[in-house]
């Protein structure tokens, strides 16, 4: 049996008391980050494949995968920058992004559809997620995604998945059983998380668009980051706020305006 649909650690959670089920979480959550670790030498090999080829980042999931594959391609641009690198796509189409479509994942078909309709190619890589590593809609993804020649990795917290065999980089993070049974929106969603949090910030790092530790290419799209980039240039030039400010509002982006400021 699959690890992610064996029984739950615990039992009778329905008679626990609210804080005796949080407890519960917490500590199943612990183990989390150590799976995670497990699979660092597998996502470096993954970033290091993606900035060596150049070009985009497809991200091919269902349910819950899926979402959180979206979730981190679209922060991408406002925080780096960047658009076009990182793309998610999940089974069912955009409505599955907040509906469960039944069955969608049960399509082979659709997942090489899917990929067909990208253009992916050589310089590309496609990254499948699935918990349990079985779903067909990514299968089918990463099949037709290593028939075009691109990079292909996978996210998975099973040993033996099949969709490990299919990728050429499988990144597994086993996180046991799940406090409610089967439930992988919980262990296994914080290891999928955590490991498209690397492979996505590394990545960006990677290719040049952070400085320090800094996101000087970061939208300007809220007040917030306007007086985030303000300080990053105050920090820099020592130019009052007011001024720092002005320079960062003239020419979009942090980077752009120290450049200025080296002129």
């Amino acid at each position: 049996m699959k690890t992610t649909e064996q029984d739950s650690r615990y039992d009778s959670l329905e008679k626990m008391g609210t804080e005796e089920l949080l407890l519960g979480m917490n500590a199943e959550d612990r183990g989390v980050p150590e799976a995670v670790a497990a699979a660092i030498p597998a996502i470096g090999r993954m970033v290091d494949g993606i900035v060596e080829r150049g070009g985009r980042v497809i991200y091919a999931g269902a349910g819950t995968s899926g979402r959180l594959g979206i979730v981190d391609a679209s922060e991408i641009p406002p925080t780096f920058g960047v658009k076009g690198k990182f793309e998610g796509i999940i089974a069912g189409g955009d409505g599955a992004i907040r509906n469960a479509v039944e069955g969608a994942e049960d399509s082979l078909e659709a997942g090489v559809a899917a990929i067909a309709s990208l253009n992916i190619g050589k310089a590309d890589a496609v990254i499948g997620i699935s918990a349990s590593g079985g779903a067909p809609y990514v299968i089918g993804a990463i099949r037709e995604a290593r028939r075009r020649g691109a990079l292909t990795g996978c996210i998975c917290c099973n040993t033996d998945a099949a969709l490990a065999l299919e990728a050429y980089i499988p990144m597994i993070a086993v996180t046991g059983p799940e406090f409610v049974t089967g439930s992988t929106r919980l262990k296994a969603g914080t290891a999928t998380k955590l490991i498209l949090n690397m492979i996505s910030t590394a990545t960006m790092i990677r290719l040049g668009h952070v400085k320090g530790n800094k996101m000087v290419d970061m939208q300007l799209t809220n007040k917030k980051l306007v007086d985030r980039g303000t300080r990053m240039i105050v920090r820099q030039t020592g130019l009052p706020y007011d001024e720092a400010r002005e320079l960062l509002l003239r020419h979009g982006s942090v980077r752009e305006a120290l450049n200025a400021c080296k002129l």
